[in-house]
């Protein structure tokens, strides 16, 4: 071990099927705009930190501090980082950086670019959602609805002790009828300089007892210090308030993380948890795209998921996704804006509506009897509900729901009152029917029981949520805030897809030995023609 030897850091070489090569070959592949050298007080080529960064998050190793060792102990990472050894405060400032964004960005939309091209992904996008915890204590939330009630519990509070210090002797000029909770400073003022003026009179009067000064100041320190505690807490829950903004919740510890339930309860009680809602779209089992939200409903995030895989051009012509995001809003932007897209999203009444239970309920309006001509329903009960108005409601997110309202005939022929046409309560029964709902409706059961790709959904995109959690182990962030979460599950995908690429490279072999002009052709002087040319290279490949 001690005799004299000339060490070279590029003798040894992984096998060629490793998923070490492809990291390699796509970070070479990509064009950095503003290569900035990170790194203190040593300095570190960004590329190198994102191979190394991609093989640590491969092997299911997510912490700063562990990818150092990593770097340092295995030697396909000195390979890779041709044994450099960056710290685990560049690694971690690298993963939050601006430039990890940007080759992420560039790399969703080449990759999708290419396996469109070579007829490996199809026109379909499914979509799904997985929440992922947030780096932030459990017991750190603060809710909006209780913010909002503590705060006017402070202003009468506030109110109270401005009555009490115009009842005692405290003499201080403040208008108890106009107050507002923003004149706490200017009452504070005024009791400071009391307080003051009571000062100097107990200096000049010490020797007379009982000394009425004294206990006027008493009195005036008491509501100062109690008027102080509003103004500190008004003060906080202003601040909590313009935190949350529209949501309901979020964590003391993540500002940006909201509460909600995960399906890992171990506990079994529904408790809620500082979690991100993580949105991807995948075709054959790749991710194409992906985002991070803040609303824990699926119902809210699908539209301007949507929106985003527009822009970013990588969205297919049938958006498939399960009953989560079924709602007219977002078939409604389907149609509207998405004018070359299909959905193939059932709602969640589908499945009950074919039921014996849904079918027999006197109370479903698709129960009842439809006479078109003079605008009318004929329930089971053979009770008739013509036309009165036409009625709407906006919900909380502001979207208009539009209806037509149907009222019972409360009399028969002979002027007898129907009892199947009154509530228990004695009322008139009326419905309410959304045109436009079961529009969208029966254009969502048409467009499934024709088409076959829904079945596909549960084993594309499924799939994708197992082995980001069971294979690399990815089930909790390790930074805070939305951006810098939104950088790291990026890496994790890359390194999904890396690991996918290298465990099965003979479903590529065909497509690059037969197409091998066309790649170049197509992508021309694009970094990416040399990423995927490398490919052939691969004595495993190049054979079959």
């Amino acid at each position: 071990m001690n005799q004299l030897s000339l060490n070279i850091p590029t003798a040894y070489e992984p096998e060629s099927s490793h998923p070490a090569h492809y990291i390699n070959r796509l970070v070479e592949s990509l064009a950095v705009r503003r290569p900035r050298i990170m790194g203190r007080p040593r300095e570190y080529d960004p590329r190198m930190l994102l191979k190394l960064v991609l093989l640590a998050y491969s092997y299911g190793i997510i912490s700063c501090r562990k990818i150092e060792r990593f770097a340092r102990k295995n030697l396909v990472a000195m390979w890779l980082t041709q044994e450099q050894r960056p710290t685990y405060r560049a690694i971690a400032r690298f993963i939050i950086s601006e430039e990890l964004e940007e080759m992420i960005q560039s790399s969703f939309k080449e990759f999708h670019d290419y396996l469109k091209t070579q007829g490996m992904i199809d026109e379909a996008s499914f979509i799904d959602s997985t929440k992922i915890l947030a780096n932030a204590n459990k017991y750190s939330f603060v809710w909006k609805k209780r913010t909002i009630k503590y705060s006017e519990l402070n202003v009468e509070k506030a109110r109270k002790l401005i009555h009490e210090i115009k009842q005692a002797e405290v003499k201080i000029k403040v208008d108890e009828e106009n107050f507002d909770i923003d004149q706490l400073d200017t009452v504070i003022a005024l009791l400071e300089q009391r307080i003051e003026d009571l000062n100097q009179r107990v200096s000049e009067t010490t020797k007379v007892s009982p000394n009425p000064a004294k206990q006027e100041r008493r009195h005036a320190k008491k509501y100062l210090h109690a008027l102080d505690h509003c103004r500190q807490k008004h003060l906080e829950y202003q601040t909590q308030a313009q935190i949350a903004g529209q949501r309901n919740s979020y964590s003391k510890t993540d500002h940006d993380a909201i509460f909600m339930r995960l399906k890992e309860d171990p506990m079994r009680n529904g408790q809620t948890k500082p979690a991100y809602n993580l949105q991807i779209m995948t075709n054959s089992q790749y991710v194409l795209g992906y985002s991070l939200m803040q609303n824990p409903i699926d119902t809210r995030t699908l539209i301007p998921f949507l929106h985003q895989l527009d822009q970013n051009g990588v969205l297919g012509r049938e958006i498939v996704a399960d009953a989560g995001y079924g709602s007219e809003s977002n078939y409604k932007y389907i149609e509207d804006e998405l004018l070359n897209c299909t959905a193939l999203i059932p709602y969640s009444t589908m499945l009950k509506e074919n039921s014996r239970k849904w079918r027999s309920d006197d109370r479903k309006v698709m129960n009842s009897e439809y006479h078109e001509a003079d605008d009318y329903y004929i329930d089971p009960h053979g009770v008739r509900f013509n036309f009165k108005r036409y009625a709407y409601r906006n919900d909380k997110y502001k979207f208009r729901r539009d209806f037509k309202l149907y009222q019972a005939e409360k009399y028969d022929e002979n002027h007898q009152v129907i009892p199947q046409a009154l509530t228990p309560r004695g009322n008139i029964k009326s419905i309410m029917v959304n045109l436009q709902w079961e529009y969208f409706k029966a254009k969502a059961r048409e467009s499934l029981s024709n088409s076959n790709t829904y079945s596909r959904r549960k084993y594309d995109v499924e799939s994708v949520f197992g082995d980001l959690k069971a294979y690399l182990d990815f089930k909790r962030f390790t930074v805070r805030g939305l951006k810098k979460a939104k950088r790291q599950i990026g890496i994790a995908l890359i390194a999904l897809k890396m690991k996918k690429i290298a465990g099965r490279p003979s479903s590529y072999s065909y497509n690059f030995k037969k197409k091998g002009r066309t790649i170049q052709n197509f992508f021309g002087n694009s970094a990416w023609f040399f990423y995927f040319k490398g490919l052939l290279s691969q004595p495993s490949i190049a054979k079959k």
